[in-house]
């Protein structure tokens, strides 16, 4: 995309908010902007983020002209937060083949555990854990490969997010996706904001769980799908 002449000079990431705005959208941290990211565009805004993290590591007194181990820190902090870690709120959804449930599948399904890496919203600090996802399917059930459940938690974990608000969107992105009669989802994280500052307790998790459909009407089939989910100690 070639940015018109009254486009030159403006910060590509003024540029996208403008447009977020205008659609009367939201973008805090954990919503996803790829809409209104325009080709080419990511990699400006990563040339600028390297250029703001530059003047965090020089308010933090950082001689990164002189200091081998931090002269090309800005970068590689850009890198990981645009390309990897904050990945999900600059690129579309997983692309997602969904196959009709031919054979009326109807029994309970879980998949898990999924490994997930985020970062809380309040700290930047790592959240890591698990996640298990519950499924009962009817017959106008769309059928999605169990890899695809992955990457869905991927797609939706990698924004700065917290965890009783990430569970909830991937709730929603798989509700939407695949229909089913019922829909449970415990997520138990590792949130580093506590085991790196804070209270420095390294032992705490947190556990947190979202319940659809059958799974919140049937204590039974509730039961069932905790008791099967492997107790870790």
């Amino acid at each position: 995309m070639n940015p018109s002449d009254e486009d030159v000079g403006t910060p590509v990431s003024v540029k996208i908010r403008e447009r977020i705005q205008a659609a009367r959208k939201r973008f805090n941290a954990n919503d996803n902007i790829a809409e209104f990211v325009h080709p080419g565009e990511l990699e400006a805004l990563l040339d600028e983020v390297e250029e703001k993290m530059r003047g965090v590591l020089g308010a933090l007194v950082i001689d990164t002209e002189h200091d081998h181990n931090t002269a090309n820190t800005a970068r590689r902090v850009a890198k990981m937060y645009l390309n990897e870690v904050f990945r999900g709120r600059y690129v579309p959804a997983p692309a997602i083949t969904e196959f009709p449930n031919a054979e009326h599948l109807n029994e309970l399904m879980i998949v898990g555990p999924i490994t997930v890496r985020s970062a809380c919203s309040h700290h930047f600090c790592p959240v890591i854990g698990n996640i298990w996802i519950g499924v009962l399917p009817n017959e106008h059930t769309n059928v999605i490969g169990l890899s695809k459940y992955a990457r869905l938690a991927e797609w939706v974990m990698g924004r700065p997010q917290i965890q009783e608000e990430a569970v909830v969107q991937l709730a929603d992105l798989i509700q939407e996706k695949t229909q089913p009669d019922g829909l449970a989802i415990v997520m138990e994280a590792s949130h580093f904001c506590m085991s790196w500052r804070g209270v420095k307790d390294m032992d705490s998790k947190m556990i947190n769980s979202v319940m659809r459909g059958v799974f919140l009407k049937d204590p039974n089939l509730r039961r069932e799908f905790l008791s099967l989910i492997p107790k870790k100690g």
